[in-house]
Parts: structure tokens; sequence; C-alpha cells
């Protein structure tokens, strides 16, 4: 099993939820947290099993992410 930085955004309507450094579009949505990271789960699976893993194969890999806010 491989592992993957999952990014977890809750918006007023929902929560949505994409891999980070995947080429290609894979998102995931649901009410909830949980919803969200089952739904992203399940399209990395399909997406792997329809096209291949080429797109999953992040190099270099990434260690670790952070959320900063900004103004500009």
């Amino acid at each position: 099993m491989k592992q993957y930085k999952i990014v977890v955004e809750k918006h007023p309507d929902g929560y949505v939820a994409y891999p980070l450094g995947i080429k290609g579009i894979v998102v995931g949505q649901g009410n909830t947290y949980e919803e969200a990271l089952s739904d992203i789960k399940s399209a990395i699976r399909f997406h792997i099993e329809t096209f291949g893993e080429k797109d999953f194969d992040i190099e270099p890999p990434i260690l670790e992410a952070f959320v900063a806010e900004a103004g500009v």
C-alpha cells in the first residue's frame, strides 16, 4: 500500500479532498471529512486501475505540507 499526502478542505457546502503532487485531476468530496477522504481514496484507486500508476510517481516525494496565510 502506497501512502499519499491528501489535502482536505472544508467549504460551506461540504468537504473537498485532493492528493498533493499528482499530475492530472483527482478530486473527492463529501458532506463530512471522512466521506471526502473515503471518496478521494476511491478516486485514486479508480485512476490507477484506469490509467496506471505513472501519474502517481511523485519525484521528488513530498515530505511535508504546510498551510500558510499571507496577505498580498
